[in-house]
């Protein structure tokens, strides 16, 4: 199974539990712990868990296991770790508090702002 099956099955899961503000971060130049990130939100701790049982069950079904899953249920974060691909489901306020998206986006090692 290739990281693009990853993807689409991921993106698929979020999709059809009706995940909100999806962002996928290619972060292969930023770091070696993934290749891709995803930050989305859900509407409430309910929804949280939702998303992420989704992503899980069809993720399995396709033969990708997590090595890592973060945060408990009622949580206002989880992290779910299948290696090349991170996904983190968050409440709004909890995705602006901590700004993955722009902490991620910015410039690579041994680069800089202006490159």
């Amino acid at each position: 199974m290739s990281i693009e099956n990853l993807k689409a099955i991921v993106v698929d899961a979020l999709e059809d539990i009706k995940a909100q503000d999806i962002t996928e971060l290619d972060i292969r130049t930023k770091s070696s712990i993934a290749d891709y990130m995803y930050v989305v939100s859900g509407t409430s701790n309910r929804h949280l868990q939702a998303i992420v049982n989704n992503i899980s069950v069809k993720a399995k079904a396709a033969g990708f296991e997590h090595i890592g899953r973060e945060g408990d249920p009622g949580s206002e974060w989880v992290l779910i770790d299948y290696g090349d691909v991170i996904v983190h489901v968050m409440l709004p306020e909890t995705r602006a508090y901590y700004d993955l998206e722009r902490l991620w986006q910015g410039p690579g090692p041994g680069q800089s702002k202006a490159e």
